[in-house]
């Protein structure tokens, strides 16, 4: 409960009060011109008090969150090896990932046209996809000719 009493969420909690006031005190403000005689005004007058909601909402959805506090990357043993978390009997276990290791890649330069008189962009295009076939973890905005 001190997460929520930090000088940042001080300024939050203040800024959704005010928010709020503020927002429900414009819905009033519309309220009183429709009945004065300005139909549009009905409109605002619903319109308002759905954005102090709106405010609420999203106030409350942080705290939550903030609440939940950071969870544990799925990759990292939250227990030692023998041990099971108080929570694995409910949801599987998630299988571990590999971390992606990016390497420099190096291609074999081919000469633009073969002797043979085939078409220099067929020639490029082949090379492309031998390269794809090479590198099979590297993404097409990697490929360096």
């Amino acid at each position: 409960m001190k997460r929520l009493w930090t000088p940042a969420w001080i300024a939050r909690h203040v800024a959704m009060v005010v928010l709020v006031v503020g927002f429900l005190g414009l819905g009033w403000w519309q309220v009183s011109r429709a009945a004065a005689g300005n139909a549009i005004s009905w409109g605002y007058a619903i319109e308002w008090p759905i954005f102090a909601g709106f405010v609420v909402f999203v106030w409350w959805r942080e705290v939550r969150h903030t609440l939940r506090g950071p969870q544990a990357p799925a990759d990292e043993p939250s227990a030692a090896a023998g041990s099971r978390p108080a929570d694995a009997g409910s949801r599987p276990a998630a299988a571990p990932t590999r971390p992606v290791v990016r390497r420099p890649v190096r291609v074999a330069r081919v000469p633009a046209a073969a002797a043979d008189g085939e078409d220099a962009d067929l020639t490029a295009y082949n090379r492309y996809l031998k390269w794809l076939t090479d590198n099979p973890g590297a993404k097409p905005g990697d490929y360096p000719g």
